[in-house]
């Protein structure tokens, strides 16, 4: 699933299209898309995993989910899910997608600020909603989209290993101090996602996603095939990611 990194690439490669008139639309989508069709592009933005296209007095939203992918002035053998055509045939494709109009205004839908990668970030915010969910485990916190918008499963598992955090536990045993990284690295290591992606090599930086043994130690990894809430993938040192217990547990 590409992850909120990947939408900010997109959204910038497809930046010269902000502006333009759609003249014409296709795509196998249910939606009805060809309300597009004519209409000028005021804004092009993304909110985490969305790609967003603001025309006026509606919005596109566009998700790639598990397999999506885009094309921009070139397609592929696919049948696309939606094509946007421009005068000098310019064109958008996105093909295996979610596609979804908005009609209330981006600002009164989207929390800016849970974006990891907007500028309105808020690690406060982000602080106040994890104290709010003392339970979760850090595996799913990092996942949940209502506080680290963007952050998907590479992100997670290498963010809890520079951390050197377990991925069980849960954010109410974690120390202020370790919180505290937990909400940084969430940013710092998505804006190293996006430098690495750009440059086409984030699969050499990766340090436990789909590897067999830790960087720091040597010991094997861990994974796990549906850890947490989200069942998603977990790739994680036995040894020097700590898991926190909750006090309760470690009474006595």
């Amino acid at each position: 699933m590409p992850e909120g990194p990947t939408i900010v690439i997109l959204k910038e490669e497809a930046a010269a299209f902000d502006g333009r008139v759609v003249e014409r639309v296709a795509g196998n989508s249910t939606q009805d898309i060809q309300r597009m069709r004519g209409r000028r592009i005021r804004a092009i933005r993304s909110w985490g995993k969305h790609f967003l296209l603001e025309f006026s007095g509606f919005s596109l939203r566009v998700h790639l989910m598990l397999y999506g992918s885009y094309r921009i002035n070139e397609r592929r053998e696919a049948a696309p899910r939606l094509n946007l055509q421009f005068a000098g045939g310019d064109e958008l494709n996105f093909y295996a997608c979610s596609v979804k109009f908005i009609e209330t205004p981006l600002d009164e839908v989207y929390d800016w600020s849970a974006d990891v990668m907007n500028p309105h970030w808020d690690p406060k915010s982000a602080r106040a909603k994890l104290k709010q969910m003392p339970q979760a485990l850090a595996a799913d916190a990092l996942l949940d989209q209502n506080v680290f918008s963007g952050v998907g499963n590479i992100i997670k598992n290498e963010v809890l290993h520079r951390i050197r955090l377990h991925p069980e536990s849960p954010i109410g045993a974690l120390p202020p101090r370790k919180l505290g990284e937990l909400i940084a690295q969430a940013r710092d290591y998505s804006f190293d996602f996006y430098r690495w992606k750009k440059a086409y090599e984030l699969k050499r930086h990766l340090q436990v996603h789909t590897k067999t043994h830790c960087p720091r130690d040597g010991a094997r990894l861990s994974f796990r095939k549906h850890l947490g809430r989200y069942k998603r993938r977990a790739f994680f040192c036995p040894l020097c990611q700590r898991l926190y217990a909750p006090a309760a547990d470690t009474a006595g």
